[in-house]
């Protein structure tokens, strides 16, 4: 029988290239986001190549919204092998002072609560079956502030935490707990930081070869596929000229 894995904000970036990684390496495919022509159209491909995918619409702000497609998954959906906490984004760029408490919010209820919220719908039953992996999808700047990242920052040093906790609460069973540090990785991610502005999200790659969606979807299924006996705790990716989340050379 083939595993599955559940993959949150799967429609773009590194979410749909774990989706299409995990497909690749012979898993079922439980995929979540909030847009619901573009889950089936990545529904569609991978059933074209041979995988089972079901969808799930809700956003993972909305915890009712989340209990409520998670309880209607059909038995043979309810295994659940690896759970990949991905949904997330940052908004904004300005100096704390002057940021929009809107966007703070919406930051801290996806990438904090969002992840929490699927955390404690599906690692009860990875507990109960001794066996299951939860790989939360944080990144460099969750290790140091960096100018303008400010609660961005904050919400992935909690990922950090959070998912260090994680660890010690499942010590006893086979639960595994990773988290994925990327860095610089081109995807929409700083075009919905922007909000739409395509010109200014560009700037961010330029002079640079930064990762792609698929570079970390490698490793998070490196990762899920080490021996059970192994435990990749933490991964921290980064572009080659990137030493951390501020200290990044580019090219004139």
């Amino acid at each position: 029988m083939k595993k599955i894995a559940l993959i949150t904000g799967a429609t773009s970036g590194i979410g749909e290239a774990c989706a299409r990684r995990f497909a690749e390496g012979g898993y079922n495919l439980i995929l979540t986001a909030r847009r619901a022509d573009v889950l089936d159209k990545i529904k569609v491909e991978l059933e074209a190549e041979g995988t089972k995918v079901k969808t799930l619409v809700f956003d993972v702000r909305d915890a009712e919204a989340a209990q409520l497609a998670v309880d209607s998954l059909e038995p043979e959906w309810q295994t659940i092998d690896v759970l990949i906490n991905n949904a997330g984004l940052a908004l904004g760029l300005e100096k704390e002072y002057e940021g929009d408490p809107e966007d703070w919010n919406t930051m801290i209820d996806t990438n904090i609560k969002g992840l929490l919220t699927m955390t404690r719908l599906i690692v009860p039953r990875m507990v109960k079956r001794n066996e299951g992996h939860v790989i939360n999808i944080g990144s460099v700047a969750g290790d140091a502030a960096y100018a303008g990242g400010n609660v961005y920052c904050a919400t992935k040093a909690a990922v950090k935490v959070i998912t260090d906790g994680l660890r010690i609460d499942v010590a006893e069973s086979a639960v595994r707990v990773t988290n994925l540090k990327p860095g610089l990785v081109e995807t929409n991610f700083s075009n919905v930081r922007f909000h739409g502005d395509n010109e200014r999200a560009d700037k961010v790659y330029k002079g640079i070869q930064p990762l792609t969606g698929a570079d970390i979807a490698d490793v998070a299924f490196f990762a899920a596929s080490a021996p059970k006996h192994v435990q990749i705790a933490e991964v921290l990716i980064l572009a080659t000229h990137q030493a951390s989340g501020s200290v990044i050379h580019r090219e004139a």
